[in-house]
């Protein structure tokens, strides 16, 4: 099959084209293979060995969750009602209201007066949510913290599973990221979107870990060691994704960062496809900067254990360029409809396969914790749209970046698309 399509396209694929039109081909085909063994692997090493939760197994320390806000008056006292009916024994919840423009400072206010374990911190401007999490960091009581999102729903046993590690994993364990799990499954996007959570990003979590580093923690929900954030400096309040910045900082200074399938966080995604856009942009925004700022990693070897995730980024940036290139170059070159749709169905159809099969086994893994395999129908809409959208969003993010890493100053937020705010049935 292969062969015809050569004979077919010369221009293309010979020569330098060869080599672009193979990478645009065996990357993602490759990678794939690499997620499914990194998946089971993890889950023969590592989940298949857990000790079962006993709450009653130990004397569980003090914990501070710290929630930033930003205009986030339509989610956050569902999240805060959640959060003190955890039975987790010791907490303190502190809200961090960002400089708000909507009614968040009054709900926060009222919830501080209503729970005792609820304190509100109002900042009148708005300075990002890596700035929110410092204030909230300065005013906490624990030294261990767990970052929750204003839109999210902890599952009653995540605290105990994330806290555990701590205990478990040594001193130098510095953060614990959690499970994001999808509430609002109301339409196509929200699936999709579901499908990925419980396997894209799970199924490479899984393996990163193995590999012994995270590229990045959830920043939906995350643990910390307290100490850890200090001696890193805290949270870089210039970068746009705090959770992914802060990941890399702690792992330079060779804190340990584990990956939690069973602390199960229930959060809001966009359902349209601008609330998407700006989301994807922001995190790939987010992860070239970290790239771009953490480059002298190559030129260490202390470091040499995260070249790997380091490259594999650059790798899938250059990707995103090679596969429009491929595509541009493919709809000047071929002579007929026929002779483009040939190549198109061709790759697709393997890609899209070895796909099906990745997420297939994900969702099995995943289905452990979270019932999400009868969502399996939908993952054939995702390497169809996603992999087009999320290519797209990579090159929309690299000037963004360039940007940021030039100009400096507070990485501020801005009101995120929260879907239709129904939880899952």
């Amino acid at each position: 099959m292969a062969g015809g399509i050569w004979v077919d396209f010369p221009e293309l694929f010979s020569g330098p084209y060869s080599l672009i039109t193979g990478f645009v081909f065996w990357y993602p085909f490759i990678m794939a293979l690499f997620w499914m063994a990194g998946s089971l692997l993890f889950l023969r090493t590592k989940e298949s060995k857990k000790d079962a939760l006993d709450i009653e197994e130990m004397d569980w320390p003090m914990i501070s969750i710290l929630v930033p806000c930003y205009n986030e008056e339509d989610t956050v006292e569902e999240t805060v009602r959640n959060l003190a009916a955890l039975s987790y024994p010791k907490k303190e919840i502190i809200l961090i209201n960002d400089g708000s423009k909507d009614g968040t400072d009054k709900i926060i206010k009222r919830l501080s007066e209503e729970y005792a374990m609820v304190r509100a911190i109002q900042l009148h401007e708005n300075r990002g949510k890596a700035n929110a999490l410092q204030v909230g960091l300065f005013a906490s009581r624990s030294e261990y913290l767990i970052c929750v999102d204003s839109d999210a729903l902890l599952a009653d046993t995540a605290p105990y599973y994330l806290i555990r590690h701590f205990f478990k994993g040594g001193e130098r364990l510095g953060a614990v990221t959690g499970s994001p799990a999808i509430r609002n499954r109301n339409n196509l996007l929200s699936r999709m979107q579901l499908v990925e959570y419980a396997s894209i990003i799970g199924a490479i979590k899984r393996t990163q870990r193995l590999l012994g580093k995270v590229m990045t923690v959830s920043g939906v929900v995350v643990a910390f060691r307290k100490k850890a954030l200090v001696d890193v400096g805290l949270w870089d309040r210039d970068m746009i994704t705090e959770d992914i910045a802060v990941s890399w900082k702690l792992q330079k200074r060779f804190w340990d960062v584990r990956y939690e399938p069973q602390a199960i966080c229930w959060m809001l995604v966009p359902e349209t496809l601008s609330g998407i856009w700006k989301q994807r942009v922001r995190w790939a925004q987010g992860g070239q900067e970290v790239i771009l700022r953490h480059w002298k990693i190559l030129f260490s070897w202390k470091q040499r254990r995260m070249w790997l995730i380091y490259l594999e980024q650059w790798i899938s940036i250059l990707w995103a360029f090679s596969w429009l290139f491929v595509t541009l170059l493919l709809l000047f070159t071929a002579d007929t409809i026929q002779e483009r749709l040939l190549w198109f169905t061709l790759t697709s159809f393997t890609l899209v396969l070895i796909s099906l099969v990745q997420l297939f086994i994900a969702l099995v893994i995943d289905s452990n914790y979270n019932r999400v395999l009868k969502y399996y129908f939908w993952a054939a809409w995702y390497p169809a749209i996603y992999w087009m959208v999320n290519t797209f969003v990579v090159m929309a993010a690299v000037p963004r970046a360039i940007s940021s890493r030039l100009r400096g100053g507070y990485a501020v937020w801005n009101s995120p698309d929260r879907g239709m705010k129904k939880k899952a049935s």
